[in-house]
């Protein structure tokens, strides 16, 4: 028994799956940037993407399954030559679609169109911002990185997101420490860009890092391992487990695997029934409703504080 499977234990908190709905798909490595808190250790040079086989086999179980949320990410998930065929598939059968957007991925040349794109569909902006000042971002996602992310944001509420559509912007913490409250992070993040650039957006997620890839080399690095372990150990909160989206996700890779979440994908804990490895083709809402969820202790990252997920924090923390 792991000590996040031990703390659940102690708080007779059980983590089962609840109802299904949504499918986060994967869709490779590859990235425009390399981001120092990136917990899929993407990048310009990887080259792990899902091909056009696994794609169409995904596009039909979305077809068949109807999946009330459809959430891509990569990577930069933009870049795989299928982003526009995800999204147009999800949108035919009514689900709602989430691109997880670094935002300078739209000051490129080749993805200038993806504003207007995405407005047409109709698909929701979860884009990274893990500040509002430039100092911060550059150090956090690279030199250069917040001037573009504000001008892609400018892009899209020049489309109507931030009003009629919605755009959702992600804090991350920079270094070993919990994200703050959100809803007064939101408030900050609303009234600065605001200020400063006549941006507007719907809503914040605060959204812990775990402690796998990238970061979790940093904090050796930094001889900050066992201290964020500990942070996360101190900080949990049973109240935040009903909220987690292993209850009712599916993630899959790019090589279309089932795992629990896009965390569990980094650490190659992949699904199986009766020893064989599941891929989505293998499963069904009904199959997996079957399925434990697989835990190790980063999940205490998800449970920490006000807790979180890719849905941003899950309660307020514990006074």
């Amino acid at each position: 028994m792991n000590t996040f499977q031990t703390l659940l234990h102690s708080n007779n908190v059980p983590l089962t799956r609840g109802k299904f709905d949504t499918l986060q798909i994967n869709v490779g490595r590859k990235c425009n940037q390399t981001c120092t808190h990136c917990h899929v250790d993407a990048g310009p040079t990887r080259t792990e993407m899902m091909d056009e086989e696994c794609a169409h086999k995904v596009g039909a179980w979305i077809l068949e399954h109807k999946p009330a949320t459809v959430d891509i990410t990569g990577g930069a998930p933009e870049i795989s030559e299928f982003f526009n065929y995800f999204v147009e598939t999800a949108r035919s059968v009514g689900s709602h679609v989430i691109d997880r957007n670094n935002l300078t991925i739209i000051e490129t040349k080749k993805y200038a169109y993806l504003p207007e794109f995405l407005a047409k569909h109709e698909v929701e902006v979860v884009a990274s911002l893990p500040c509002y000042s430039a100092e911060n971002v550059n150090a956090q996602r690279g030199d250069g990185v917040f001037d573009k992310s504000i001008s892609a944001l400018k892009k899209l509420n020049a489309v109507g997101y931030g009003t009629e559509l919605p755009l959702t912007l992600v804090f991350n913490p920079f270094g070993a420490k919990l994200p703050p409250n959100q809803d007064e992070l939101e408030a900050d993040y609303k009234r600065e860009l605001k200020k400063h650039f006549g941006i507007v957006f719907t809503r914040l997620f605060a959204i812990t890092n775990l402690p796998i890839a990238r970061f979790a080399v940093d904090l050796r690095e930094q001889g900050q391992w066992d201290y964020y372990n500990q942070l996360l150990i101190d900080n949990f909160n049973p109240d935040t487990v009903e909220g987690l989206m292993c209850r009712n996700t599916i993630n899959i890779g790019w090589k279309g695997e089932v795992f629990d979440c896009d965390f569990n994908q980094m650490l190659f804990m992949q699904q199986k029934k009766e020893g064989k490895k599941l891929f989505l083709w293998d499963v069904t809402p009904d199959s997996m409703a079957e399925q434990e969820i697989l835990t190790a202790n980063h999940c205490l990252g998800c449970t920490a504080g006000a807790g979180s997920s890719c849905t941003g924090a899950l309660e307020h923390a514990p006074a």
